[in-house]
């Protein structure tokens, strides 16, 4: 009976592994076989991803694949040319030769920028939306939206962003004077003006006439994915995440209408609304895991007055060849070859140019290529009444953030069709920026087009004499476009929600005003001043890319070393709570916490066991150490008790040696974080919002290791600026994760020292950065509106005087205080808009007269190691008008300002290491 029943579960079991198995296999055709399928290769192109520019590059074959274990490498494999191309390099092989003999004879080597041809990331929330000649929206990569308006008398920029609930913003559309804007998440909301007649986003819910329950469940969850407003402009499509294609025809009230999907596949993009022929939209797909013999990137038209509803364009073999579309919207062009024509232009996803052209009522597919050696990844649409020219420019972006104008002979005769010597024209980009890959551009005048950046700003290309910052809409251009017409690129800077310096509009009178500017040209001088900002050349002059080509940079940055005690001497002190608390760490790697409690201040200590180097951080009431091993360690309040949270120990984790000099006021958002310096000289983002702990690799310049941070979004928000170990300074957008060098002198060197910001009004973008240079001197690195960068020497204070620690504190915006190598503290300030300095001394230099008003004790008391001359320690702020400088036998002071610009020196602080006798509490913190 046994035997029998273990038969019978064998039977069955074999039963159901054959269903399973038969079941699988016919599912669907194109997953049979694959295994049996040989590699071919078909292409020479192919790219590597370098980690050090955080891009992929293109390689050069022959290319060896290598594989590395434990930094054991070895060769698996060789990616070769093509026989084509092998056969088409031998023929050229003897004039690349004869051509770089030549170069070489006259001492010039040409060296392609490598940067030329790396691959762009994706940006998902930028976009484009033009309200009218004098109003253009934008959404950041940060995933707010400001608008870019004409007051009257220069471009001005108001922020429209969505509430903190609502997140990030990806688009604005506008239909019917409503101004609408799509979350990340998929919400819809629309401006409407509140109770104080403000603009407010509200919510938008799509409502259909729900016939069961299950459909308005449906309903309640949809998800806008994209948005296209009509030809006509009554009316919106929307492509859901889900696949789905919503039409809202009116606004007011509101009416909605689901058209679905298309058989066996989902809606992915809307290529075209209503412009080709009215109420029809043509779609296209992507794939639907469903359908088995569903694909991606076909063409759909959706007709709700035809039966069926949903056509597919078939593509042709030729088409077929190069990929499916991409899903995006595509650019339609009336006329071009005849009254009748229709043309619809998309792309594919081997980054070719084709169009769908219909005429004489026969649909058919053409191929127009590419530029050769570029990727296509955007379309801009045509004007709504552009002119009817001898040709038709089509600009497009590429993979690599060029721009490329496609020319295209209009149907008007064969004879100036001739004269188009050029078909595909490069205008490339603006200097040391890139056109954002796979973002429209955005035509809002004829000859003048916005594009999107990657690095987050805007860019105009624009005719010579025609556009550009300062210029205004043009109402009447009557310029017919000609053959040889040549166009220039201008940057438009964006607001500090994207890390960049355009100041937001204002209520008061005058050129800044948000809905209309007033000249003022006449100052206190009686002279008159351009009120427009400055020119955007300048701004391509000061933001440089990194470039690895720079070989004496890279050598002085490999030469440069760090003394020993250089995180302690940096990082020794850290303010906790203004005027109540700071931390200390010794050179023995004891930290101390000086705390004012039940009016007396007292030493606690706080035990680890290994070492501390210092104190890197504070954010929300945590300290972060650094030990002597490099170990991030955070220093929190557990219940009723202390603890110590490992960082390095958390994935991704690693050591560092630097991090933030001074603690900013960070926004409560989900993605606050703290950045430090690894000792490998790499920037790391350590995410501390809600606790919710991340590393994040920055990387570095190509070009250099990092030696600290000067600062972390104090004076810019999204900007951490940095000093390279060759001495230039550079700045990282954690918004776009791009590297940027900033314009420097040769001749200047910055020393590896931390910095401080000044800002003096968090309303104004104006401040400076101020650091050291290698040789002691002061460093001023000032923006304004009018005059954007520039660089200040301030010097030294005297001729025998130089500055031996990082700048600051500073105060009121105006004052900043330093350390001189004669052991005094020395104020620079403005006065009258002059900087001037001032010897501040140290303890020692006191007025014994004034002891019983400064209630100090008495720094001549000794035991023969009293030292009371100020140390190269960096100070600290206890309060808003009072600092902490480390004296050099081991003890600290307290300078505060007294009046305006006169700072005493109010006590000396005995510590529990100092070698001069004085007096203290300690206690052991638990």
């Amino acid at each position: 009976m046994f035997i029998f029943r273990l038969k019978l579960f064998i039977w069955v079991l074999l039963s159901i592994s054959y269903l399973a198995f038969f079941t699988s296999a016919s599912l669907c055709k194109q997953f049979v076989q694959q295994t049996t399928r040989q590699f071919e290769q078909e292409t020479d192109r192919f790219w590597e991803f370098q980690e050090q520019s955080n891009r992929w590059v293109e390689v050069k074959l022959p290319f060896d694949l290598v594989s590395c274990v434990n930094d054991n490498c070895n060769k698996v494999g060789l990616i070769d040319q093509t026989k084509g191309t092998k056969e088409e390099n031998l023929g050229n092989e003897k004039d690349a030769s004869n051509q770089n003999n030549n170069k070489m004879k006259d001492g010039n080597i040409g060296r392609l920028d490598e940067n030329s041809y790396a691959i762009l990331p994706q940006r998902k929330r930028i976009s484009l939306t033009k309200m009218s000649d004098t109003s253009i929206w934008v959404t950041g990569e940060s995933g707010s939206i400001y608008e870019r308006f004409w007051n009257g008398v220069q471009w001005v920029i108001a922020p429209h962003d969505l509430h903190l609930s609502a997140g990030s913003a990806v688009s604005v559309l506008i239909v019917n004077q409503t101004i609408l804007a799509i979350s990340e998440e998929g919400n819809l909301y629309q401006m409407q003006l509140g109770d104080n007649s403000q603009p407010i986003w509200v919510e938008f819910k799509p409502a259909f006439n729900q016939s069961t329950n299950e459909e308005a469940e449906q309903s309640s969850v949809i998800q806008i994915k994209s948005s296209t407003v009509s030809y006509d402009g009554q009316r919106v499509y929307f492509c859901t995440k889900n696949g789905l294609l919503l039409e809202l025809s009116e606004v007011e009230p509101p009416r909605w209408e689901n058209h679905g999907r298309p058989p066996g596949a989902d809606v992915a993009a809307i290529a075209d609304a209503a412009r080709i022929r009215t109420e029809v939209v043509y779609t296209i797909s992507w794939l639907n895991m469903k359908w088995c013999n569903s694909s991606a990137g076909d063409l759909y038209e959706y007709d709700k007055n035809s039966r069926p509803s949903w056509k597919k364009h078939l593509k042709s073999v030729d088409t077929s060849k190069e990929g499916s579309l991409i899903p995006l919207m595509g650019c339609t062009i009336h006329g071009l070859i005849g009254d009748h024509s229709i043309s619809l232009f998309l792309l594919t996803k081997g980054g070719k140019l084709v169009e769908r052209r219909l005429h004489q009522r026969k649909w058919k597919w053409i191929n127009h290529e590419s530029p050769e050696d570029h990727h296509l990844t955007s379309i801009t649409p045509l004007l709504e009444d552009e002119p009817n020219e001898i040709f038709i420019s089509l600009f497009l972006t590429t993979s690599t953030g060029s721009v490329f104008e496609y020319r295209i002979p209009n149907h008007s005769g064969t004879a100036q069709e001739n004269q188009i010597s050029v078909t595909w024209l490069n205008h490339m980009h603006p200097p040391n920026a890139k056109a954002a890959r796979g973002i429209a551009g955005l035509r809002f005048q004829l000859g003048r087009t916005l594009f999107a950046l990657d690095d987050g700003r805007l860019a105009e290309l624009h005719i010579p004499s025609l556009g550009g910052e300062n210029s205004g809409p043009t109402h009447q251009f009557n310029m017919r476009k000609k053959v040889s017409s040549k166009y220039v690129w201008s940057i438009l800077d964006a607001p500090e929600t994207e890390g960049w310096n355009a100041e937001y509009c204002t209520e008061e009178r005058g050129p800044m005003n948000c809905i209309a500017g007033i000249k003022d040209e006449s100052n206190d001088a009686g002279n008159t001043r351009s009120l427009t900002r400055r020119r955007s050349n300048k701004a391509q002059q000061e933001y440089l890319s990194p470039s690895t080509s720079r070989s004496a940079l890279a050598e002085t940055s490999k030469e440069y070393s760090f003394p020993d005690n250089w995180t302690n001497t940096n990082f020794r002190l850290r303010m906790m709570q203004a005027g109540v608390s700071f931390f200390m760490v010794t050179d023995e790697g004891l930290t101390f916490e000086y705390l004012y409690t039940e009016n007396v201040w007292l030493w606690l200590r706080h035990g680890h066991s290994t070492p501390m180097r210092g104190s890197l951080g504070n954010y929300n009431g945590s300290l972060f150490f650094v030990d002597m091993y490099g170990t991030l360690l955070i220093r929190e309040r557990s219940g009723n008790d202390l603890a110590w949270i490992n960082c390095t120990a958390m994935r991704k984790g690693t050591q560092v040696t630097a991090g933030p000099p001074w603690d900013g006021k960070l926004k409560v958002t989900a993605e606050d974080a703290l950045f430090f310096v690894s000792k490998s000289g790499r920037l790391l983002q350590f995410t501390v919002a809600l606790r919710k702990f991340k590393w994040k690799d920055c990387r570095n310049p190509p070009d250099t290791k990092l030696a600290c941070i000067i600062d972390q979004e104090i004076f810019r928000e999204n900007i951490v600026f940095v000093v390279g170990r060759n001495g230039r300074l550079y700045q990282y957008n954690k918004v776009t994760e791009l590297w940027h060098e900033h314009h420097q002198s040769q001749h200047l060197v910055l020393s590896r020292l931390p910095g401080t910001a000044i800002r003096p009004s968090f309303f104004s973008l104006t401040g400076s950065l101020f650091m050291l240079s290698e040789d002691g001197g002061l460093v001023e690195y000032h923006w304004n509106a009018w005059d954007g960068w520039n660089w200040v020497e301030h010097g030294t204070p005297c001729k025998d005087v130089n500055l031996v620690a990082p700048p600051g504190p500073f105060f009121k915006g105006n004052q900043l205080l330093l350390i001189g190598s004669d052991g005094n503290v020395y104020l620079r300030y403005m006065d009258q808009l002059t900087w001037r300095w001032k010897n501040c001394g140290s303890p020692h230099d006191r007025d014994k007269d004034t002891e019983d008003q400064t209630k100090m004790e008495n720094p001549n008391y000794s035991n023969g190691n009293c030292d009371p001359m100020v140390a190269s320690t960096r100070p600290i702020p206890l309060s808003e008008n009072s600092a902490i400088f480390e004296l050099r036998d081991g003890r600290l002071a307290e300078i505060r300002e007294v009046q305006d610009k006169q700072w005493v020196w109010k006590r000396i602080i005995g510590t529990p290491t100092s070698t001069c006798t004085a007096s203290y509490w300690i206690a052991l913190a638990s």
